[in-house]
């Protein structure tokens, strides 16, 4: 499995941080409410040195008691109003945060499931699961602990700066002698984390796509007996999570007792400094009551700018994320392209014309492909593995878009066809049948409300899975659990068959459709199929030639060529490919 690889760039990205704004349009009237609270939190925090300092210098020096209360009881009304103030800001920046990412994840899902098959093909699930989880999570915390807090953080320090300044100019100065030291440091730990940061998200991206794929295919590692092997490739990549991890702990625990030591340089050069102008009168205009504030301040100061850094961490983390998200929803490589055309009714002529596809590059699986399949004929498709048959029904549904000719289907091109409007119309029955974990009745329905339950007992009774499905639990309401575990081989299949015919699709597709089940069910579906495809084009993908030889045509497909068409005994007589076919299947029957 490739491991991805995301290297996260300047915070300062303005593209990206304004993508993600424009998810904020919406709900613009709270946004605004929060900067106004942000703004109201810059000021009201340096307030309380200040009226400590005035009260110091005029009620403690004086002994005025009832200035003392009086103050205090400001100081207490100012706590309250500010609790009250950081409490609405982070409400309602935290509601701001789930509406957005609950928009951004519908948005996300919605382009996921619009993209054509060959973009999943390319990428692993495990990604756009860590996309549609992880990723859009994380921009929760860029508005509650990210943009709002550090806007709030930069505000305090702009406000204590100015009645740093307003009150002494002098304790400013030496109050704020330890900032290079402290800009420094903080420089370091952003710098450093923000790699740290990065190794985590490919890390836990790269564990998400590992362990999806492989439960997903555990049955493979374990019929080849390759636990061991996956396990330790496990163990690598949980390791890459857990030193990326340590390393972020590991700068976190040098970072912050660091600047503990340096604020405490910065008081004691305040407390050294003040104290000989208050105490020894050798500088004038500084009183007990203006250190005690600096000293306030001091710590007011620098805890912001110690948050800036962890505020930074939340921000860069929310970019990454961010960039990330935007560039799947700008990915419109893959987007399937549905055209208007809707019709009420369709035939169900089908023609390709002159058809070549490739999945990559010029490695050509169809070439020159032209068939015609007329309104109510069975056509069957017969070849070796790769002869290109199942590339047929993937471009007959627009899975995959076609490099050169055309598809044609009652005349009309397929790419005018309204996506939706055309797969309700061809009814597909694969080899894989894949089934939710959920109920008898959603797997049928896939949640489309206009699906009764009289239509789909209808589709049982046509392919005679009634029976079974009257005998389970709850019936319609029982529950396949994962990929229809709790099913026979046989049991999903005749799902699959229900599936197809509950829309009364005018095409008809089966795709080795009897290839899983034993004999005795094969027997019992062979006159349901027969039945399906009355009065329905059907195309028949099938090893077995014994259950194609009543097809109105046979195509006999090599290397993405047609070789032979015609019917059965046509092509027994021609002693060509199906007769070669026809012999080998014969021998091993034999």
């Amino acid at each position: 499995m490739e491991k991805e690889k995301v290297s996260s760039g300047n915070i300062i990205d303005l593209t990206v941080l304004k993508r993600l704004l424009q998810f904020v349009n919406p709900y613009k009237g709270r946004f605004y409410l929060v900067i106004f609270l942000t703004l109201a939190l810059g000021i009201l925090t340096p307030l309380r040195p200040i009226l400590i300092q005035n009260t110091i210098d005029q009620d403690v020096q004086y002994g005025n008691y009832w200035g003392m209360v009086n103050v205090m009881l400001i100081i207490f009304a100012l706590l309250i109003v500010q609790s009250v103030v950081q409490y609405v800001h982070t409400f309602i920046s935290g509601r701001i945060a789930q509406f957005v990412i609950r928009d951004i994840r519908v948005k996300l899902y919605s382009h996921i499931v619009q993209l054509r098959l060959p973009f999943f093909d390319k990428t692993p699930i495990g990604r756009l699961v860590t996309r549609t989880i992880s990723d859009v999570e994380t921009l929760a915390d860029v508005f509650s602990e990210g943009l709002a807090a550090m806007a709030s953080d930069l505000l305090q320090i702009v406000f204590i700066l100015v009645f740093m300044f307003w009150i002494d100019w002098r304790l400013a100065l030496v109050s704020l002698s330890t900032i290079p030291l402290m800009v420094l440091a903080t420089y370091v730990f952003k710098e450093k984390i923000k790699v740290t940061f990065n190794d985590v998200r490919n890390a836990v991206s790269n564990l998400n796509a590992f362990v999806q794929e492989h439960i997903t295919g555990m049955n493979i590692v374990q019929i080849f007996g390759s636990e061991s092997k996956e396990f330790e490739k496990f163990k690598e990549i949980n390791r890459e999570h857990r030193d990326a991890n340590l390393r972020s702990v590991l700068y976190y625990s040098v970072y912050f007792p660091v600047a503990e030591i340096i604020v405490a340089m910065g008081t004691g050069l305040l407390v050294w400094y003040g104290a000989k102008g208050a105490i020894n009168e050798e500088i004038t205009g500084i009183t007990l009551g203006k250190l005690v504030s600096f000293i306030m301040f001091i710590q007011l100061f620098f805890r912001p700018i110690r948050m800036i850094a962890d505020r930074y961490n939340t921000l860069q983390m929310g970019i990454v994320s961010t960039s990330r998200i935007i560039n799947l929803l700008d990915d419109q490589e893959f987007v399937s392209t549905s055209g208007s055309f809707a019709p009420s009714h369709m035939k169900g002529e089908v023609r390709f014309d002159h058809v070549w596809f490739a999945y990559t590059d010029n490695n050509y699986v169809l070439k020159d492909f032209n068939i015609e399949i007329k309104q109510g004929q069975t056509v069957a498709l017969v070849g070796a593995t790769g002869a290109g048959k199942s590339s047929v029904i993937n471009l007959l549904n627009r899975f995959y878009e076609i490099n050169r000719g055309q598809i044609l289907i009652d005349g009309v091109n397929l790419n005018e066809y309204n996506l939706s409007a055309l797969r309700k119309n061809i009814g597909v029955v694969l080899q894989d049948v894949f089934l939710f974990s959920d109920t008898i009745r959603y797997n049928i329905t896939l949640g489309n409300p206009d699906v009764t339950d009289e239509m789909i007992l209808h589709a049982a009774d046509l392919v005679g899975a009634r029976k079974f499905i009257d005998r389970l639990p709850g019936g319609l309401n029982y529950n396949v659990m994962e990929r229809g575990a709790t099913l026979s081989v046989g049991q999903r299949q005749l799902l699959s068959f229900i599936r197809a015919m509950v829309y009364d699709p005018k095409i008809l597709v089966l795709d080795e459709a009897t290839s899983s089940v034993d004999s005795e069910t094969e027997e019992m579906i062979q006159t349901a199929i027969t039945k399906m495809m009355e009065n329905r084009t059907s195309i028949v993908i099938a090893h077995r030639l014994s259950t194609i030889q009543h097809a109105h045509k046979i195509i006999v497909l090599d290397k993405g060529e047609v070789k032979e068409s015609g019917r059965h005994e046509e092509l027994l007589s021609k002693d060509g490919f199906y007769s070669n076919l026809h012999r080998m299947q014969y021998k091993e029957a034999v």
